[in-house]
């Protein structure tokens, strides 16, 4: 176990589109880091001194720190508490850190049996996409006790910028189920306006650089309408992605006797894509349910 004068030994498990960069800033940071994924673990962080490991179990027994990136709610109760997981190579006062993004019942849940092996959970889900990964600009959104906040701040300040303690286990994935559900209905109104825009007549590209000037200004009209219009549609976060987020609000919010219609409305949208087969396209791809039910298109693909 590490003490206050030797860095914690690291772990990251999950290493995909997001998980392969964030793990590679910790190790440009100076930390010895384990390493497992589902597939191969990529060969740049092996040379950049990662350590492959043949398990999540493997991974659990060598780190101080876990960290988790996987897609969605089974795969990290597999990788916790499957056969040869990390629960059985955890020892007391470790701690595991979920950074995928998951259902808030299940991880607190997940937080409650991994506290019972004298260990700590954070879950810690992110928000930013494969640019933030590489950039190490994420917004992480924490769910965890203060202490294990705390230990946990400098290695999260590797992979992210804007790092916020939301509340207890859950609250984290609360926070991002939120993050999805305002993302999601900024795509599907900016898809409206623009195909709006199109079908009438007016250059849609012009009319998203006059809009930026005003009150309907946003990141996701700057960046997810140029896409729309540029036709530029390689994932940065797929649609199957968000789809699974928008369940998860819609699942939470009738548990809860809660309406969320316009979530419900921007999931089903998403249910178009994937019917389309576009699931695994970027999710500036919604635009496309307009477009089908539209019979029009924001813009021309390009050649």
């Amino acid at each position: 176990m590490h003490t206050a004068n030797t860095p914690p030994v690291l772990g990251f498990i999950g290493l995909g589109i997001m998980g392969a960069p964030m793990a590679g800033h910790l190790l440009a940071a100076g930390h010895t880091l384990h390493l497992h994924t589902r597939s191969r673990v990529p060969a740049a962080l092996l040379e950049a001194g990662g350590l492959a490991c043949d398990s999540a179990q493997q991974v659990a027994q060598r780190a101080d720190i876990v960290f988790l990136m996987l897609p969605d709610t089974p795969d990290v109760e597999a990788v916790l508490f499957g056969a040869h997981g990390v629960a059985a190579g955890l020892s007391p006062g470790k701690t595991v850190v979920d950074m995928s993004s998951i259902s808030p019942v299940a991880t607190k849940d997940f937080a409650a049996r991994i506290h019972a092996l004298g260990c700590d959970y954070v879950d810690a889900p992110v928000s930013g996409g494969e640019v933030g990964a590489k950039a190490a600009s994420l917004t992480i959104m924490v769910g965890a006790p203060q202490a294990a906040f705390d230990r946990v701040l400098p290695l999260l300040q590797k992979m992210g910028k804007n790092i916020t303690l939301v509340g207890g286990n859950g609250d984290g994935q609360t926070c991002k189920v939120a993050n999805q559900m305002i993302v999601a209905l900024n795509i599907a109104a900016v898809g409206e306006a623009l195909l709006f825009a199109s079908k009438a007549g007016a250059d849609p590209a012009k009319v998203r650089e006059a809009l930026m000037g005003g009150f309907a200004a946003s990141r996701i009209l700057e960046v997810h309408g140029e896409r729309m219009i540029k036709r530029t549609f390689k994932p940065g976060f797929r649609i199957g992605l968000h789809q699974k987020d928008l369940g998860l609000a819609l699942q939470g919010a009738k548990s809860m006797g809660l309406a969320l219609p316009q979530t419900a409305g921007a999931a089903q949208l998403m249910q178009v894509c994937s019917g389309h087969g576009l699931q695994n396209e970027d999710h500036s791809a919604l635009v496309k349910a307009l477009e089908i039910m539209g019979n029009h298109r924001v813009a021309a693909d390009a050649e």
